[in-house]
């Protein structure tokens, strides 16, 4: 899930070209990177779908928020308390939702190992840096505690205290841990009924990658109601897999609208079929503010391009898919504010017609994302036309949220093996059967 970005002042735009580089790893400095090096863990991954909204807008304008969110099985505090969380490879701090009615909250009062972060630790002033809204200090609270308030593009939030307790995550030893214990948090989507909370996995210095010193992660993510794989460390797939790699990109100045610890690559190009979309360079690429990068997150569900690249993907797959697809004929309907390209489908199909044409991402360095069959279009909740159901394009114009950024969404990498290699500054995409590698690797479907 993409944070939402701060202001601050814009740099020359000529040197901007000049600073597109692939990034460099840090090395990690946390107690728990010897632990990590050696790490192999194995974990399911489950593909969760969100309850619709209670209160909705009028249906040409149905907000923006995700429907389904991808959840792993986590054990938190002394003695261990089992909790699921959102897998975010778009967010930094991990959250848990603490002290609420909720069936899966948890409780910091029955863990001895919990530990709340006054604001004169370094962890409060210095170490979050990277998020989007710095944490401050809470005066009123007992001995001056350090707050955080999160904000995400869906328009979702969470705020609460900045503390420290072990995370056990599968057979791994525990691991002190920073996090926020979120007294509120509001989700756009009505709230994922099952998850505690949300784990980050990006690479700034509070997320559980840094601070675990994780070098290396994957996962796959089934296309049916099945558990997929989130595989930690050393753990490797059950079979060979042709992994085509992209270069972590990095731009060493701080840019306002660059979020620098994402998993941002270079998206070089669209294809339709075997149509090459006329896009200028200069439009995949980030302009003066940082706008314009292209960003691997897990937890955003579908992918989005800003205007001008989005506007050529609709013109030309409406174009390739005349005859095939019977246009919604609805102007004002926008899915989720921001998914405008909607059809009618006879409500008594289950999948979109056959034969449409893929939708291919270019990265740099010859990866790609393609999307085909039934990723292409999404069946929208409870939005009937007589006979016939309404499914929208799944790629969405980043201009309509805002965002600032292209982002390629968790709905995109279904049986796609994704890899997160820090150590080598990349991200690695291979054509995978993720429910086959969960019977492999012994992970049950739900």
């Amino acid at each position: 899930m993409i944070s939402s970005a701060s202001n601050s002042q814009c740099f020359l735009l000529f040197l901007l070209l000049f600073l597109l580089q692939p990034f460099t790893s840090r090395s990690s400095s946390t107690t728990g990177g010897a632990k990590a090096s050696s790490l192999s863990l194995v974990l399911p991954l489950r593909v969760q779908k969100v309850p619709s909204l209670a209160l909705r807008k009028p249906s040409n304008k149905l907000l923006f928020h995700h429907n389904v969110s991808l959840t792993v099985p986590l054990a938190v505090g002394t003695p261990p308390h089992n909790v699921s969380m959102v897998l975010d490879t778009g967010s930094e701090l991990s959250w848990l939702l603490c002290n609420s009615s909720a069936a899966h909250s948890f409780d910091p009062n029955r863990s001895s190992s919990y530990h709340p972060v006054p604001c004169s630790s370094p962890t409060c002033r210095d170490r979050g840096r990277d998020l989007p809204m710095p944490p401050i200090c809470d005066a009123s609270s007992p001995g001056g505690r350090c707050h955080v308030y999160l904000s995400y593009a869906d328009a979702s939030t969470a705020d609460g205290a900045i503390a420290t307790d072990s995370f056990l995550v599968g057979s791994s030893p525990s691991l002190p841990t920073v996090f926020a214990c979120v007294a509120s948090a509001y989700s756009s989507s009505g709230g994922d009924t099952d998850a505690a909370g949300l784990l980050g996995m990006n690479r700034g210095s509070l997320s559980f990658v840094t601070q675990s010193g994780i070098r290396r992660f994957s996962y796959c993510i089934p296309d049916h109601d099945a558990f997929g794989l989130l595989l930690l460390g050393n753990a490797e797939p059950p079979f060979p897999l042709p992994f085509n790699y992209t270069p972590l990109i990095q731009i060493t100045l701080p840019l306002p609208y660059f979020d620098r610890v994402a998993y941002s690559v270079q998206l070089e190009g669209i294809r339709v079929g075997h149509a090459l979309l006329p896009i200028p360079k200069s439009v995949l690429v980030p302009d003066h503010t940082g706008a314009g990068q292209t960003m691997v997150d897990s937890g955003s569900q579908f992918t989005f391009l800003l205007g001008p690249a989005y506007d050529a993907l609709k013109a030309e797959f409406s174009r390739q898919t005349r005859g095939a697809l019977a246009p919604l004929g609805e102007p004002d309907f926008v899915f989720q504010g921001a998914f405008d390209l909607c059809f009618r489908v006879p409500a008594a199909r289950e999948e979109p017609p056959p034969g449409l044409p893929a939708v291919v991402l270019l990265l740099r360095g010859g990866a790609e994302v393609a999307v085909g069959g039934e990723t292409l279009l999404y069946r929208v909740p409870g939005e009937v036309r007589g006979a016939d159901a309404v499914w929208c394009f799944t790629f969405g114009n980043s201009d309509l949220v805002p965002l600032s950024a292209y982002v390629i969404g968790h709905h995109h990498q279904q049986n796609v093996w994704v890899e997160y290699d820090l150590e080598n500054a990349r991200v690695g995409f291979a054509p995978a059967r993720c429910d086959q590698a969960s019977r492999q690797l012994g992970v049950a479907s739900p």
